[in-house]
C-alpha cells in the first residue's frame, strides 16, 4: 500500500490543496444526487404512446421537464469548467507561489523545479480529469432520458462537449495554459482573469467553427414542400438552386412579394407572386446543407486533436519559462 502513496511534491501538493479536491468531491456528489432525483421523479409518471406506437412522456410528467431543463443548464455550465481548472492553477496553483515566495521551499527540499512544476501539473491534470470523468458520467444519467429533445441534440452546445471526448481535451488544455500564464504574470488574481480569458476565446472559437471542420452534405428536392434533413442531422443552410445548379437569393422574390400591392391583405397573393418570381429566375430546385449524426466522433477527434496540441505547446513554452528563470 505504501507503494501507492503519494510522495514529495505530489503529497504536499495534494496536501495544500485538499479543501479543493473536498470541493469537487462535493460538487460531483450534489450533481449525481439531483440528476439521480430527477430521474426518480421522472420515473413516477408513465409514459404514452402515439397512435403509431411511438413512446412520449406524458404532458402531466413534470419531473421530465425539470430533468430537461437541469441537462440543459448543466451542459452549459460544463463549459465553464476548463475556465475553472484554468484559472485555478494559473493562480493558486502557480502565481501565488511565486507571488508569496513559498516556491523556494520547495526548491530547498532537494527538489528541481522542474519536478516542483510537474508535480503539480500531474496532480492537477489527474484531478481535473476523474473529475470531468465523474460529471460526464452523471450528465449520461440524465441524458440517456431526453437525448434528442429541444436544446439537448448530439450537436448542441453543452451536450456536445459532455457525451464525448473533447471536454477531457478542453480540461488538459486549461491546466496547460494556466500553468504558461502563471508563470508569466505572477500575480494570482491577475493570472486567474488572463487564463479564464483566454479559456474562454478558446472554448467560444472552436465552438464557432468546429461544424467547418469537415465538408456539409447536401440533400436536394424540386421546388415545392419543405425539405427536411435526415433524422437527427444539423442544418446548416436551405435555400433554392437555379436550373443551372446557382443558389439563388431567395430575398429577391420576397422583396418582389412585398412591394406588390394587396399582398398583406388577399389571401395567397404573396405566395404567387413569390411563385412566378423564381420562375422568372429559373428556380427549379431546393437544398440543405446538413452534418449527419456520423460526423459526431470525426469532429470530436478533430477538436481535440487541436486542443491537445494547445496544451503540448503551452507546456513546453511553461518549462521552457521556467528552466530560463531557475536554470
Amino acid at each position: 500500500m505504501s507503494t501507492l502513496a503519494l510522495k514529495g511534491p505530489y503529497w504536499v501538493t495534494v496536501r495544500q490543496y485538499r479543501r479543493t479536491l473536498w470541493l469537487a468531491v462535493a460538487a460531483v456528489a450534489v450533481s449525481l444526487a439531483v440528476i439521480g432525483g430527477l430521474r426518480i421523479w421522472d420515473a413516477q409518471t408513465p409514459d404514452v404512446y402515439l397512435e403509431d406506437g411511438y413512446r412520449v412522456p406524458a404532458d402531466e410528467n413534470r419531473g421530465y421537464e425539470t430533468l430537461r431543463l437541469a441537462l440543459e443548464y448543466g451542459g452549459a455550465w460544463l463549459l465553464f469548467l476548463p475556465l475553472l481548472v484554468g484559472a485555478f492553477v494559473a493562480g493558486p496553483l502557480v502565481a501565488r507561489e511565486f507571488e508569496s515566495g513559498t516556491y523556494k521551499l520547495s526548491l530547498t527540499q532537494s527538489v528541481s523545479p522542474a519536478e516542483w512544476l510537474r508535480s503539480k501539473l500531474l496532480t492537477a491534470s489527474a484531478v481535473a480529469l476523474l473529475t470531468t470523468l465523474a460529471l460526464i458520467g452523471v450528465f449520461r444519467i440524465g441524458w440517456s432520458r431526453v437525448s434528442g429533445s429541444y436544446g439537448l441534440s448530439w450537436a448542441d452546445r453543452g451536450s456536445y462537449e459532455a457525451t464525448g471526448i473533447v471536454l477531457f481535451a478542453y480540461v488538459l488544455a486549461a491546466v496547460a495554459v494556466g500553468a504558461l500564464v502563471g508563470q508569466l504574470i505572477r500575480r494570482a488574481l491577475v493570472a486567474m482573469a488572463a487564463t479564464g480569458l483566454v479559456m474562454g476565446v478558446v472554448v467560444g472559437v472552436l465552438g464557432t467553427f468546429r461544424w467547418s471542420f469537415l465538408a456539409v452534405k447536401t440533400a436536394t428536392a424540386p421546388a415545392g414542400p419543405t425539405l427536411w434533413t435526415p433524422e437527427n442531422a444539423l442544418t446548416m443552410e436551405s435555400g433554392l438552386l437555379t436550373s443551372s445548379g446557382a443558389r439563388f437569393d431567395r430575398l429577391i422574390c420576397w422583396e418582389e412579394a412585398a412591394r406588390t400591392p394587396g399582398t398583406d391583405t388577399t389571401e395567397g397573393l404573396w405566395g404567387k407572386v413569390e411563385a412566378q418570381c423564381q420562375a422568372r429566375h429559373g428556380v427549379t430546385t431546393q437544398y440543405v446543407d446538413y452534418h449527419p449524426e456520423s460526423h459526431f466522433w470525426p469532429t470530436q477527434l478533430i477538436e481535440s486533436g487541436i486542443l491537445l496540441a494547445l496544451a503540448a505547446l503551452a507546456a513546453f513554452a511553461a518549462f521552457r519559462v521556467l528552466r530560463a528563470r531557475h536554470p
